[in-house]
């Protein structure tokens, strides 16, 4: 069977202000990408004809435009790895939605640009007509089913196991670049060391033990590890989901208490990308008439105001509206179908722009 690496987008590294405690630090380093628990995550299939890119055909110099829509069976696949993850009793819930504004994630079907997502919130950086996830080869392939599990644990927030800084691998370099160089990858040399070699700060790891079994951990064939000595002959995970994998998304996503508040349904996320005393306005329009909270989440303390439009002109309904002290903002505010709101966010303290976003459930 051929092997074929999920190729993850480089992402630039946050900058945090200096002096922060060890602790603080690594809370903001692991947990940046990570929903807020409770929340509802839609998905969306690309199925239009009209939903297509460009791609480079590799070794021939020439482009071809390849849609992304997939069948029904590469479909049911990923619903399936939706649904295996959900299974666990993770606090999130995952469903499918036909409207791509809707979906947090957008998933899409074109073959040879590679299988990746974003990694947890990362999605919400991503324009409503563009795609969070990619599957790029046949996922109904014998074997291929934990490509689906994989990149939902991207979704989920976790990053590849073997660049666990725990794992205690020692690479043949030179071996790794030349079998990535080739078919059916053909990756560069930074791609390679970001996907593969590169190892993860510690806070940034899955775990604090490597886990060879992970359905984040790539399979490796014989004669790219030097050491350790039993992992020469190549590491093989079972492309499922192992106990560690298991312990992870259930400390970071614990079940949530049935008598307790429900889940969050957000009808609106909306990446900022806003730098400190910087604020944007946008506009929401409620499906259903009851009380909503409105919150800023993310690396940056946000006051958060909301304005019912009434006759062209904003009226103020809730919030700090006279900014106050800055914190990481949530309020409740009755919201009426058929009626148009203003949402209103000022970032005060921030590292690093598009850490924060709304989000309206």
């Amino acid at each position: 069977m051929t092997v074929r690496y999920c190729s993850l987008a480089q992402q630039p590294a946050p900058a945090y202000p200096p002096g922060l405690a060890a602790e603080r630090l690594g809370a903001l380093v692991g947990g940046r990408r990570i929903w807020v628990n409770g929340t509802v995550l839609h998905y969306y299939f690309f199925d239009a004809d009209t939903d297509a890119s460009v791609i480079t055909v590799p070794g021939t110099g020439r482009t071809r435009r390849v849609p992304w829509a997939g069948d029904a069976a590469q479909r049911d696949v990923v619903r399936d790895g939706f649904r295996e993850w959900q299974d666990l009793g993770i606090g999130l819930v995952f469903t499918e939605v036909g409207d791509r504004s809707e979906a947090e994630l957008r998933i899409g079907f074109q073959e040879g640009d590679g299988s990746w997502s974003a990694v947890g919130k990362d999605a919400l950086r991503v324009g409503t007509h563009e795609r969070t996830m990619n599957f790029g080869w046949d996922l109904t392939a014998p074997g291929e089913r934990g490509t689906a599990l994989h990149q939902i644990g991207h979704v989920l927030g976790m990053l590849h196991e073997h660049q666990s800084p725990f794992a205690g691998l020692h690479w043949d370099d030179e071996a790794v670049y030349a079998e990535l160089a080739g078919p059916p990858h053909h990756w560069s040399r930074e791609r390679t060391d970001a996907n593969i070699l590169r190892k993860l700060d510690q806070d940034e790891a899955n775990g604090t033990v490597w886990d060879p079994q992970s359905v984040m951990q790539y399979p490796f064939p014989p004669g790219l590890i030097l050491e350790p000595e039993q992992y020469r002959g190549g590491v093989h995970p079972p492309g499922t989901l192992s106990a560690a994998d298991k312990e992870w998304v259930l400390r970071w996503y614990p079940p949530t208490d049935p008598s307790g508040p429900p889940a969050l349904v957000p009808f609106r996320s909306v990446p900022l990308g806003l730098g400190p005393g910087e604020q944007a306005d946008f506009v929401i329009e409620p499906p259903q008439t009851r009380e909503y909270t409105v919150g800023a989440f993310g690396d940056g303390d946000a006051v958060v105001v909301v304005f019912e439009e009434r006759d062209a002109e904003p009226r103020y309904l809730a919030g700090r509206d006279d900014g106050g002290t800055p914190h990481n903002a949530t309020i409740r505010a009755r919201l009426v179908k058929g009626r148009r709101y203003v949402v209103r966010v000022r970032l005060y303290s921030s590292w690093g722009p598009g850490e924060t976003a709304v989000m309206c459930w």
